[in-house]
């Protein structure tokens, strides 16, 4: 068990470079995940005889790889097409300008820019990168974007089918047809970081190996796109976001809130970063969460909190991008900045938000309210529920602590 639980545990870390090494090779992102998959099962066979190696990671990898080299030499046409390559290649003059100095040699960048071609729907593009790209399961993805998991998994099949079909080619591009797709780049990335930095579910709140995933494409992205404010606003709010990543949970790994975190341990050189990129920042949705981000940042102690600035950064987002989520937390920071009973009325409207039903958050943050407001059997119930709804195992231990304390 303790081998198996190995092997699941790297696969689930090395998965998305596994995926994307092999499509290199396919050119297709469907059998690279199938191949990605057999690895693992030759993993789940071979380690418990032969043991855990020294590079379980690099393993997997080679063990997909070889798979995909056999599958492509298995092909009946290859030796002919093998064989117009060189010929292509015998015929075609060198080219007299210099390589683009945007190319990027990386894999994992390249399988984001796929999985996220206009020949996708934008809920598909952001579903398929999740599963390949951030290893998350379709309960996961379905949990983190408020949908149903047959509606995703649904997407997720659709998406690796119209991609072969359509030959997508396994490349980052250039041009306009970077820029149509950057929009669902960087949400795809956000919603990675996301699920890093906030597990949906499981027995961990952070896993961080999903925000340094994250983070480096984000900032890879600014390397290549240097001129585009809002990389710049996504890559500050993810370097704001990851300095306080060490403070986040206790030595048993239960949730600290925002309120108990000690400062004095928040990642400066990572803080350093998200205000120099938010400098380059403009006004777009993800500058506008780099800002408050900022605002947390900025705060040597929690009491110091520019809470009303906040509110009115979340007020300007809100006319941005129309989401309950965000008018939840704008409630709850015009609760700290003019106090409980303003913010209650808030967050019973958006009771009714079929969104947010089985979103765990809106019961929490009512059941705060209450609590402030002295309202103790009303607070209880809400975070009994909130406890209920949520899948992940500290999220409910703590919920369930906060109602017991009622």
């Amino acid at each position: 068990m303790s081998t198996t639980r190995a092997v699941e545990a790297v696969f689930r870390i090395e998965s998305a470079r596994i995926i994307a090494g092999v499509a290199r090779i396919v050119h297709d992102v469907g059998i690279a995940e199938e191949l990605a998959q057999d690895a693992l099962v030759a993993a789940l066979e071979q380690w418990p005889v032969s043991g855990i190696p020294d590079r379980p990671g690099a393993w997997l990898t080679a063990t997909a790889k070889h798979r995909a080299i056999d599958l492509v030499r298995r092909k009946e046409t290859y030796a002919r097409k093998l064989a117009e390559v060189g010929r292509t290649l015998e015929d075609v003059p060198a080219p007299e300008e210099p390589a683009d100095p945007e190319d990027i040699d990386d894999d994992l960048l390249r399988l984001v820019f796929t999985a996220c071609h206009p020949v996708l729907a934008t809920d598909a593009r952001i579903a398929l990168t999740l599963r390949l790209v951030g290893g998350l399961t379709t309960q996961e993805i379905a949990r983190a974007h408020l949908s149903s998991e047959p509606t995703v998994a649904q997407r997720i099949v659709r998406a690796k089918r119209t991609l072969a079909k359509a030959a997508v080619p396994f490349e980052v591009p250039y041009g306009a047809d970077r820029e149509q797709r950057l929009a669902s780049v960087l949400e795809v990335i956000y919603l990675i970081f996301n699920e890093g930095y906030s597990a949906t579910a499981g027995d961990d709140l952070v896993r961080p190996a999903l925000c340094e995933d994250a983070l480096r494409l984000a900032r890879v992205l600014t390397g290549l796109m240097p001129r585009e404010p809002e990389v710049h606003g996504l890559c500050a709010l993810l370097e704001f976001q990851a300095s306080r990543i060490p403070t986040r949970t206790g030595p048993d790994g239960e949730p600290v809130l925002l309120a108990d975190q000690n400062r004095a341990r928040w990642n400066r050189l990572l803080i350093r970063r998200g205000v120099e990129a938010l400098h380059r920042a403009g006004s777009g949705p993800y500058s506008l969460q780099a800002a408050i981000a900022g605002c947390h940042a900025a705060a040597v102690r929690y009491e110091d909190t520019d809470w009303a600035a906040i509110a009115a950064l979340y007020g300007r987002l809100v006319l941005l991008i129309p989401s309950p989520v965000i008018e939840l937390n704008r409630a709850v920071a015009v609760s700290m900045a003019e106090g409980p009973e303003a913010a209650l009325p808030l967050v019973d409207a958006l009771t009714e938000e079929p969104a947010l039903r089985s979103y765990h958050l809106l019961p929490s943050v009512r059941g705060d309210l209450l609590e402030r407001l002295g309202r103790g059997p009303e607070a209880r119930a809400e975070f009994l529920r909130a406890a209920s709804l949520t899948r992940n195992a500290r999220e409910r231990d703590l919920l369930r602590r906060r109602a017991d304390a009622l």
